[in-house]
């Protein structure tokens, strides 16, 4: 039985069918993946503009906690001072009414043994009385220590506060007149991200938030990668203008394009950058 020999004008046909969906789903992927680049560079430069105010602010509410937590813990300290002086203060009380039914005894004494243990009592009660007021005393001090050193936090809390409020009012400023702008463009960016591979935008993630400057797609500028600007091979630059596959920068990582991709994402951004 004679075999049909296979038609390669179909089989020709059927391979340049599939190189050419491949090559257009790279090329849409790229083109996603540099306007996603584009529109989070664009926020960046927005977000650059409130400058250190973010990190200054975060400062003030730290400082400001961190004083209101040594405000309280010097209320404390006080109040434990304050219950030793009332615990003090029944010692003495105690003390006091021992001595008086102590004195009492010596008048009716019967012997002398009667009379010095009467008489040790007695002294002992007045050195509790004199060690508790010594106590007190110390614990007045510390009490009027910790009290100064609270007016002195509480001086240097209104300070920062004030600071906090003005450099507040200066951020929530800027955020209410960048927030239109940057609402529109994170919606755009949850656009694209629906419309590209998880994979993809996995993988674009992963290299922002590694990188400094937050470029994880750059193209090719003067042969060299514009993230690291180190130098890209002819061949290298050939592979990635032929658009078959997602071609990243051997020594940073980035995913690189070419003029042609950069040009097109540009254009169908240029509405909103």
């Amino acid at each position: 039985m004679e075999t049909k020999p296979k038609d390669s004008t179909n089989i020709d046909a059927t391979n340049l069918d599939t190189e050419s969906i491949i090559k257009k789903t790279v090329e849409d992927n790229l083109t996603s993946l540099y306007k996603l680049q584009l529109i989070y560079s664009k926020i960046d430069k927005i977000r650059v503009i409130r400058g250190e105010l973010p990190l200054e602010v975060r400062d003030l509410e730290d400082a400001c906690s961190g004083i209101t937590i040594r405000i309280n813990k010097f209320k404390d300290m006080i109040n434990d001072f304050q219950a030793q002086i009332e615990e003090k203060q029944q010692i003495m009380k105690k003390a006091n009414a021992l001595i008086l039914r102590y004195k009492e005894q010596l008048e009716n004494i019967k012997n002398n043994r009667e009379f010095e243990a009467l008489t040790k009592e007695i002294d002992y009660q007045n050195l509790e009385i004199q060690l508790s007021e010594k106590k007190i005393k110390e614990f007045n001090i510390k009490i009027t220590e910790k009290q100064e050193e609270i007016g002195n936090l509480e001086n240097e809390y209104n300070i920062f506060k004030q600071e906090l409020e003005q450099k507040e009012t200066e951020l929530n400023t800027i955020i209410a007149e960048t927030k239109k702008e940057e609402t529109l463009l994170l919606d755009k960016i949850k656009q694209l991200e629906e419309s590209i591979e998880p994979r993809l935008v996995n993988a674009f993630m992963r290299i922002r938030n590694s990188m400094r400057n937050g470029l994880s797609v750059v193209k090719i500028e003067r042969d060299a990668c514009a993230g690291c600007f180190s130098k890209i091979s002819p061949q290298r630059q050939l592979d990635i203008r032929m658009h078959k596959k997602i071609i990243v920068c051997e020594f940073c990582g980035r995913i690189l394009v070419d003029d042609e991709i950069a040009s097109i994402s540009e254009d169908l951004l240029k509405d909103i950058l």
